[in-house]
């Protein structure tokens, strides 16, 4: 299925049915009071977390959500039935906007989270409501309440424990296979990677989701390449992996452009903790070259194997909160 993560939705929830306005007329009752019943409340729409779902893409296809309309209420004190709902599945990690005013509604984090994106309107009271010791024969009701209707932007940020971050062409895609058992397309030449790929790594008690980001290049917090649409991605991780080409040349330079565009999107995300690997050992010719990082690192070739464990074993100790369990 094709990655989208984000689309544009409307919603519409169901109107308040409407009070009613009957008097009790049996044989021998000719002077009954006030028996209308009440209208029943309009569905709403409400999205929910789906866990096994990892794309905004069903809903490129179906964009229009509506609640049913709460049913009238009858004499005989007869309350009208609620509309059903409507409950729209999305991915954990989406975020959802008023689409209009650009408000945030709230966003799903956790299966089986809901949220209400469009709330269904109050069924209105039948005039056995509204009876008293004055009046004993009202005429009085009330309609049913508007339901909510709006345009609803879902943006998806990936809910993941680990981001493995680099400029194109570092080895992402196959470190990623290394550490996980995903597979994802992997080639010699950059931008392979156009969209986020999740795997699971198992230390020996732990298990982290991970995922692959696209290629970062310069200028990319200003929306360059692929930009915002891949940067809001790594906003939810909880640990960052930096890959670096160490055999081309410029692995200091390289680390520093990835922290550079970065923390120009968002400085919040350098306050985690992080790694370096600095991949494609086995190009290396002669001795490892000395470089000072502000992070520790490991070296690693992804296409061959040599250093994953090491680099399993350093996220196992880096990784926040494991050492306080």
């Amino acid at each position: 299925m094709r990655f989208v993560d984000e689309v544009l939705i409307q919603v519409r929830a169901g109107s308040g049915g409407d009070g009613c306005v009957s008097f009790r007329r049996e044989k021998y009752v000719p002077k009954g009071g006030p028996d209308g019943g009440d209208g029943g409340d309009g569905g709403s729409v409400v999205l929910w977390g789906n866990r096994f779902l990892q794309t905004l893409a069903d809903l490129e296809y179906h964009r229009f959500y509506k609640a049913e309309a709460g049913r009238h209420g009858a004499g005989a004190n007869r309350h009208g039935g609620n509309g059903e709902g409507v409950r729209v599945p999305v991915p954990l990690g989406t975020d959802v906007l008023d689409a209009k005013t650009g408000t945030k509604l709230g966003e799903i984090l956790e299966a089986e989270q809901e949220l209400v994106a469009a709330r269904g309107g109050k069924g209105g009271r039948g005039n056995a409501r509204f009876a008293t010791s004055t009046d004993q024969t009202p005429r009085r009701f009330e309609p049913g309440a508007a339901a909510e209707e709006r345009k609803v932007r879902l943006v998806l940020r990936l809910v993941a424990d680990i981001g493995i971050v680099g400029l194109p062409n570092a080895g992402k895609s196959t470190l990623l296979s290394r550490l996980t058992r995903a597979n994802p397309k992997v080639a010699s030449y950059p931008f392979t990677t156009l969209t986020p790929n999740l795997g699971v790594m198992q230390t020996r008690d732990v298990r982290f989701t991970v995922a692959d980001m696209p290629g970062i290049i310069k200028g990319a917090h200003e929306g360059k390449g692929l930009g915002l649409a891949f940067l809001r991605h790594i906003e939810r991780t909880r640990m960052l992996v930096f890959v670096i080409d160490a055999a081309a040349g410029r692995p200091k330079d390289d680390y520093t452009e990835l922290i550079g565009e970065i923390g120009s999107y968002n400085e919040e995300i350098l306050k985690r903790p992080r790694v370096v690997v600095l991949n494609k050992v086995d190009l290396l010719t002669g001795r490892k070259p000395a470089i000072k990082l502000d992070a520790e690192r490991v070296w690693v070739s992804a296409l061959a194997g040599d250093g994953v464990a090491e680099l399993k074993t350093l996220i196992d100790r880096v990784f926040p909160g494991k050492n306080s369990e």
